[in-house]
């Protein structure tokens, strides 16, 4: 995948290897995802709501039952594939091991840490508060891991001559949040919460909608903490396109490793593009504007 393409912008926000089943959630999103079903399924539209809203609502409804069977067989596909590409029979991805370097990019992501908890999350925090219709998913994993920061500066310091403190700060996701919002509410209420970034002080650098896309679906965007330059990830996903960039996750590591074969990496691309289609595109959604816009910074 180019490396300012979807891949490199969908990094998994919820932990799992390269080569793993996607992982079964951790319990507090497990409760989290029972008590988002579970209170679709039993919500009734008010007599007197809109039609509008009631046709709106129950649309969701349909379309989330609709991906949880296909869901399933994707699960059983992504099996099959495991079956036939075991992951212990391939070899590990070499990592960086420079001790003097290692220890520079520790303390900058000790900083980095720092950085989240004193001026960024507080304020994320505050948004979420602002409107109880969505919520950040997969906050525990706001921060990425530093193996996973040192094998992706390696690359920068080798291409670029940056040092490990260059090379960290322009990780645009070393720190990173998702949104998960109501299919029906999705395109306002990413407006909406666009406009409270904003308001909150922090600067828009990049914005990117995948929802046309046929490998992923979703929006990514990427922020500037003005008092320390810190940078900072921020996706806008619903229920049905998080889970699918959860499940497309293994194979999206697996092609971003280059150790595949070309039949290899048809059926990946394959599997990437079956389940990525099953994901609804909420009303809206791909009318959002990129930032800056398309010719004026190439993707």
């Amino acid at each position: 995948m180019p490396p300012d393409g979807p891949g490199d912008n969908r990094d998994d926000h919820g932990g799992g290897g390269r080569d793993a089943v996607p992982p079964a959630e951790p319990r507090l999103r497990q409760e989290y995802a029972a008590d988002r079903r579970a209170a679709a399924s039993a919500e009734e539209p008010a007599a007197e709501e809109p039609a509008a809203m009631r046709q709106a609502a129950a649309k969701e409804q349909a379309a989330a039952q609709q991906w949880d069977e296909s869901s399933k067989e994707s699960r059983w596909m992504w099996s099959e594939y495991q079956r036939k590409w075991p992951p212990e029979e391939r070899p590990p991805t070499a990592k960086p091991d420079n001790p003097a370097v290692n220890g520079r990019v520790k303390a900058e992501c000790d900083r980095v840490a720092e950085r989240e908890q004193d001026k960024i999350s507080p304020p994320l925090r505050a948004i979420e508060s602002q409107d109880p219709d969505r919520h950040l998913i997969g906050f525990e994993y706001r921060l990425k891991g530093q193996d996973r920061i040192t094998e992706k500066i390696d690359g920068m310091m080798k291409e670029s001559g940056f040092t490990p403190e260059q090379a960290v700060s322009q990780v645009p996701d070393a720190i990173r949040y998702t949104f998960e919002y109501r299919e029906a509410r999705y395109t306002q209420a990413v407006l909406a919460d666009i406009a409270r970034l904003k308001d909150h002080g922090f600067t828009l650098d990049k914005l990117k909608n995948f929802w046309s896309d046929e490998q992923y679906k979703g929006i990514n965007s990427q922020w500037i903490e003005p008092d320390s330059g810190q940078r900072f990830e921020v996706q806008f996903h619903t229920r049905i396109s998080f889970e699918a960039k959860q499940l497309t996750h293994g194979a999206y590591e697996r092609l971003r490793s280059k150790q595949a074969d070309s039949f290899e990496e048809l059926v990946l691309e394959a599997f990437q593009k079956k389940v990525t289609a099953e994901v609804p595109v909420p009303l809206g959604a791909d009318s959002i504007p990129h930032y800056p816009e398309r010719g004026a910074d190439a993707r």
